[in-house]
C-alpha cells in the first residue's frame, strides 16, 4: 500500500477544517497509509523586512525538510507549479506507484512560501490555482483531491 505523507507549516486549529480532514482521512484508509506532520510555523513580526521574511522561510524550510526521507517523492504545492486536472493528477500518482515510488510527500509551506532549499528538494511542483489560498484551507483541499485521485485510480464513482 502506498504511503502518503502531508507535511505542513503550522498547526491546524479551525474545527471545521480539522473535521473535514478527519473525514477524508477516514475515507482514505482503504487506499493508502496516511501520515501527517505539522511543523512549527514562525511568527511574522509586524513590518517584516524582506531579509526577515527569508530567515523565516529558511527556518520553516528546515523544519519541513526534517520530515522528508531520502526515498520520499516530494510534491510541493507551489503557485508557480504545474496545474493538472484531477484525472491528470490521478494518472500521475498511479504512474509513480507503477514506477516503484512507495512514499509520496505533499508539502505545504507557510504563509510566506518556502525556501529555495525546499523548492530544490521537490521532485514536482504542483499548482492548484493561480489564486492564493490560506495554507490551512489548502490542506483540506489537498485531502479532497488525493481522495478523488484514489477513487479515479480505482475506477470508483465519485461526484463530479
Amino acid at each position: 500500500m502506498i504511503k502518503i505523507k502531508i507535511i505542513t507549516a503550522g498547526k491546524l486549529k479551525e474545527k471545521y477544517l480539522v473535521d473535514g480532514i478527519n473525514e477524508y482521512t477516514k475515507r482514505m484508509k482503504s487506499f493508502a497509509k496516511l501520515e501527517f506532520y505539522e511543523v512549527v510555523d514562525q511568527s511574522i513580526p509586524e513590518h517584516c523586512s524582506l531579509a526577515q521574511e527569508e530567515i523565516i522561510r529558511v527556518k520553516e524550510g528546515k523544519n519541513l525538510l526534517s520530515k522528508v526521507k531520502n526515498d520520499d517523492y516530494v510534491i510541493l504545492l507551489d503557485i508557480n507549479g504545474t496545474q493538472l486536472s484531477s484525472i491528470a493528477l490521478a494518472n500521475y500518482i498511479e504512474e509513480l506507484a507503477v514506477n516503484g515510488i512507495s512514499s509520496i510527500v505533499f508539502m505545504i509551506g507557510g504563509s510566506l512560501g518556502v525556501s529555495e532549499e525546499v523548492k530544490n528538494r521537490a521532485d514536482y511542483k504542483l499548482s492548484f490555482s493561480k489564486m492564493t489560498f490560506p495554507h490551512q484551507l489548502m490542506k483540506l483541499i489537498l485531502m479532497e483531491q488525493i481522495y478523488r485521485c484514489f477513487k479515479i485510480i480505482n475506477n470508483q464513482e465519485y461526484h463530479k
